[in-house]
């Protein structure tokens, strides 16, 4: 049976705007088993938050809702506490909802550790960015792993859903549906993990500065080793990064050097 073990949505409802000249949260809401730490401050006037969890990790029958309005010259960074482990379940599957609103030259960067499926388990997740135009600056980085590889689980979860569609000015500019089914496709093979256990997906906005980014990834990337990697413009000037590798802790390193290298080629502070 399908139940969620905390009886209802869990949800995270935030809302950061700038105050004074510095970001602030103006509004923001939890429920079981989230909290969120006290908000760090950014030296550009931005702020940090860190999502906690009382829950052992995500389990048959959850259900959660993360909504994220981001005000017109806000800054924020969203990361989470751990790792998200998605546990073994008995048929049913876990879900989760994310709104995301960026307003004309806010920031928002959406950065949570990585996911590690347990065996058997299924985890559907539905993503929906609205920027306001193209002043809205975001970034979404997301890693998911084959399983607990130490303990022999390598792909052995049933399935792994997720859909992102990200709007700009109500007109869809990046489409990603990600389904993931060990039991119909070669995960290790060709055109998959094709090898590797853990994969990194980045989706940034078109910096200021979008030919030195480009170069500077496109560098960065080949000068790393055990790694197949690549970055791709889009048609509206946006990047999409792909990095397939071995471990988790590399990709988490990878990833925060690549968003070093967006927030040098033209992510303003706040005025």
């Amino acid at each position: 049976m399908d139940i969620n073990q905390f009886g209802r949505t869990s949800k995270l409802d935030l809302t950061a705007a700038v105050k004074d000249g510095k970001t602030c949260i103006e509004d923001m809401s939890f429920t079981a088993p989230y909290k969120v730490m006290l908000p760090f401050e950014k030296k550009n006037g931005g702020l940090s938050v860190m999502l906690m969890s009382a829950s052992a990790g995500i389990m048959e029958g959850d259900r959660q809702e993360f909504t994220f309005d981001i005000k017109s010259g806000a800054y924020l960074e969203f990361i989470s506490q751990s790792y998200d482990k998605v546990h073994q379940m008995n048929g049913g599957c876990a879900k989760r909802v994310t709104h995301i609103k960026v307003d004309e030259n806010g920031t928002f960067f959406y950065d949570p550790q990585p996911m590690i499926p347990f065996r058997a388990s299924a985890f559907e997740s539905k993503m929906q960015i609205e920027l306001k135009d193209k002043t809205a600056r975001f970034w979404l980085s997301e890693i998911f792993s084959c399983g607990r590889y130490a303990r022999g689980e390598m792909f052995e979860y049933r399935f792994y859903h997720n859909l992102v569609e990200i709007k700009r000015e109500n007109r869809l500019i990046y489409r990603d549906n990600t389904r993931f089914e060990p039991e119909i496709f070669d995960m290790s093979g060709m055109g998959m993990y094709e090898g590797y256990t853990h994969l990194l997906n980045i989706f940034v906005t078109r910096p200021e500065n979008a030919a030195a980014f480009l170069n500077d990834v496109r560098d960065y990337l080949s000068e790393k080793e055990s790694i197949a990697a690549g970055i791709t413009e889009l048609s509206d000037g946006d990047f999409a990064v792909r990095v397939l590798g071995m471990r988790a802790q590399r990709l988490e390193e990878i990833n925060s050097n690549i968003k070093k290298l967006y927030e040098n080629t033209g992510v303003k502070t706040i005025d």
